[in-house]
């Protein structure tokens, strides 16, 4: 007697879908618009990422004084163009690492920098 094996179907893969831009931040008619901040970078260290401070003015309810907070949010900058100091305006976008919702629109002012003198 003679066995014979069948083989298992072979089911086809789909198509792997082709990633979308990491910092895509032109928006469809049918989306809502993004929330943009305005910031100064603090640090530069990491590759691709810019840690910015948001600076707000908040008013306290009870006394009415006005007091300036801020948080410091972590930027995609893909082509890491930006440096300490500069003014940036940033747009959220899509989470790109556990951090990073933010990525760099546009570098409003860049800072003066470190000017170093040799002689």
């Amino acid at each position: 007697m003679a066995t014979t094996t069948k083989k298992p179907a072979t089911a086809k893969k789909a198509p792997k879908a082709a990633k979308a831009p990491v910092a895509k931040i032109i928006n469809n008619e049918n989306q809502k618009p993004r929330r943009t901040q305005t910031g100064v970078v603090v640090s530069d260290k990491m590759m691709k990422t810019r840690v910015v401070r948001i600076d707000r003015m908040v008013r306290d309810t009870t006394y009415g004084k006005t007091t300036r907070k801020w948080s410091k949010v972590k930027v995609h900058d893909e082509a890491n163009l930006s440096k300490e100091g500069d003014l940036v305006t940033i747009v959220e976008t899509r989470p790109i690492s556990k951090d990073k919702r933010w990525a760099l629109q546009q570098i409003v002012r860049a800072s003066a920098g470190k000017v170093l003198i040799t002689e």
